[in-house]
């Protein structure tokens, strides 16, 4: 439960139709494995005591108490444990039967769920047997079976007083299956996490259509959401039922079982991340009252809980190769769409940027072509120009020429050399100083010459930094800071990379491919510092000087987009990176990352547009509003703890 993780299970027993005994042991003996993995909520099928197929049998009084029996014998067998535990079972109350989830913790009973939508079509008959829960709630005296106190029947919420960010909702297969799931009250009531008890048949193309039903809905509730599935031992005079177990978070797919295998699917729910989510969310309705979801509590001893899940090094990028592409070929989609239409409005004549032979100012070219290609222009109406000065290498110049040459840009070369030297006499700087003045002045010196030279063509400057630089500030303030439309300014350095290789690997034009690997394979540097002797090697190289992009980039994703805490991002970050940096290494750019990350945001509020095409944007006009001066105390205080 440390940093709002949950071990969840969905447990599949094998069962014998109308077996209470046989099933209670064999619900008993998975309730120990997951003991033993220190599952906290564990999840069982629709009526498993009894088997999902008993039909006509649940008008049997002698099936009905057998399987209350049996639950408050697995009851019981809780007893010292403090993980939840939904198992289903048939429950006779005021005269009528009910499907249930009756739910245990510590051997007591919280409560019976009831099942609100009953099927009543094809091979489901559960109108013939059970009542549907309609809102009123009863409370069932079992002293009969040995149980003493009552417990409730109807809809509950069920919130944790150690964790308030875990709150369970349960439902009962079909519940989900309707136009207006109940799942939908639950999660208005509170619920971040949802388990479903079900029986759901199999039939050919159910599985994919059940998975894309789960991750919607889970996505849709911003929640957690366990689906637990009948499986071998249930009746097959009519269907057959194949475990299907599902665990999914927030629309993603956490893990799932093999079909028609029997077992316990086991991951981890991140309730704190999915109550930063809804924070953010306006729309997310308050709970209607009128549904009668009433809220019973329970306590968890809090631990440590081992993430077993997968933890992405690479956040913003697709692990699959066709995902990644079609990723990269959409968002040089709306990157060229948000610049066509800015071109379309102001009636520029031209575009204008700068080019340096690096990354990032290569994705902006390319997207300035698709934009002229979509507006039907010569490329020959983009102005490419590169200034080389102090810190320009031989490769990097050369690159920047031949691209624009592959391309068919217009290109200019202006050497600013003479042009910073003056301006260092003019304000009395020392040349061998290497200071910020020295940096800073040739990048300004940079701004001003494209400015200029877009008011000479009638067009306007297009910015090249990415989000990433943004984040750490890593941008001369009114220098590469500024623009007229930035076209990277939600692209982190690490996906800018992929992109521009996916464009490599498409393209037609074997010189074009050529010259954008060789870019590919050159360091990231602002060429702000003199080179060597020779003039072809840098001697400033970015990520030696700020960190790994590709550690900023996921401490931008864990620790901004999704809200974490310093600590948690750390932990996060020593899984993902195992074998790649030392936990010292971590640590100390994430220092760097968070120190920066505050004292820059008065370079961030100040931005210029540019489309947003991620769920990470830093725009003072879209999901980022930050206060310029606000302290980093409390986030360097935390990880100084570590």
């Amino acid at each position: 439960m440390k940093d709002g993780y949950i071990k969840v299970a969905a447990c599949t027993p094998k069962i014998k139709v109308a077996d209470v005994d046989f099933n209670v042991q064999s619900i008993i003996a998975q309730i120990d494995s997951c003991k033993e993995q220190n599952v906290k909520v564990a999840v069982f099928p629709e009526l498993c005591i009894t088997g999902y197929t008993c039909q006509d049998l649940f008008m049997q009084g002698t099936l009905l108490d057998s399987a209350m029996q049996g639950m408050i014998s697995i009851a019981a067998v809780s007893k010292g444990y403090d993980g939840v535990i939904a198992v289903g079972l048939p429950v006779y109350a005021s005269g009528k039967v009910y499907n249930c989830a009756a739910v245990l913790q510590d051997g007591k009973i919280l409560g019976f769920v009831a099942k609100s939508c009953l099927p009543n079509y094809n091979e489901f008959y559960e109108a013939r047997h059970f009542a549907a829960y309609c809102g009123s709630q009863v409370e069932l005296d079992l002293s009969r079976f040995g149980y003493a106190g009552k417990v409730p029947l109807g809809q509950f919420v069920f919130n944790c007083k150690s964790l308030p960010e875990l709150t369970l909702g349960f439902e009962i297969c079909e519940d989900l299956w309707t136009a207006d799931p109940v799942s939908n009250y639950l999660a208005k009531a509170g619920a971040t996490l949802i388990c479903n008890l079900s029986a759901s048949d199999e039939v050919i193309g159910k599985e994919k259509y059940r998975r894309e039903l789960v991750s919607s809905q889970s996505a849709r509730l911003v929640s957690g959401y366990v689906y637990c599935s009948a499986g071998d031992g249930e009746s097959t005079q009519d269907m057959v039922f194949s475990g299907h177990n599902i665990i999914a978070e927030n629309g993603i797919i956490l893990r799932e079982s093999t079909l028609f295998k029997n077992e316990i699917t086991i991951s981890e729910i991140d309730v704190k991340k999915l109550s930063f989510e809804r924070r953010k969310i306006s729309t997310y309705e308050a709970y209607d009252v009128d549904f009668g979801i009433d809220s019973i509590g329970f306590d968890l001893e809090l631990c440590d809980t081992t993430i077993t899940r997968f933890v992405d090094k690479a956040p913003f990028i697709p692990n699959d190769d066709s995902e990644r592409n079609y990723r990269c070929d959409l968002i040089l989609q709306m990157q060229s769409q948000g610049l066509k239409k800015r071109i379309e409005h102001t009636g520029a004549k031209t575009v204008v940027l700068g080019i340096s032979g690096g990354l990032d100012s290569c994705l902006a070219l390319l997207v300035c072509v698709e934009a002229m290609d979509l507006l039907e222009r010569p490329h020959s109406d983009i102005v490419a120009v590169t200034m080389p000065c102090f810190g320009t290498t031989k490769r990097t110049r050369s690159n920047a020429e031949v691209l624009c040459e592959a391309l068919g840009v217009a290109f200019r070369e202006v050497d600013i050399t003479k042009s910073v030297t003056q301006h260092f006499e003019d304000i009395g700087h020392d040349m061998g100083n290497h200071n910020v003045v020295f940096e800073n002045g040739q990048a300004r010196e940079r701004t001003k010459v494209i400015m200029d030279i877009a008011n000479q063509e009638n067009g306007f400057v297009v910015g090249t930094g990415d989000i990433s630089e943004l984040a750490l500030g890593w941008a001369t303030y009114n220098g590469d800071h500024m623009s007229m439309y930035g076209v990277n300014a939600s692209i982190p350095k690490t996906l800018v990379r992929h992109i521009v290789r996916y464009y490599g690997e498409t393209c037609t034009s074997d010189k074009l491919r050529e010259v954008l690997f060789d870019i590919l394979d050159t360091p990231v540097s602002p060429e702000l510092l003199p080179t060597d002797e020779t003039g072809t090697e840098m001697t400033q190289k970015t990520e030696d000087l700020v960190g790994p992009y590709e550690l900023h980039d996921f401490f931008l994703y864990n620790g901004i987009r999704w809200g974490f805490s310093p600590k948690k991002v750390y932990r996060l970050a020593k899984i993902a990176f195992n074998g790649d940096y030392d936990d010292q290494t971590i640590l100390k750019w994430l220092k760097t990352f968070y120190r920066r990350f505050f004292s820059q945001q008065f370079k961030r509020s100040c931005l210029p547009d540019g489309a947003k095409v991620g769920s990470v944007t830093l725009s003072p006009r879209g999901d980022w509003r930050m206060p310029s001066d606000a302290m980093a105390t409390l986030w360097q205080k935390e990880l100084d703890e570590i």
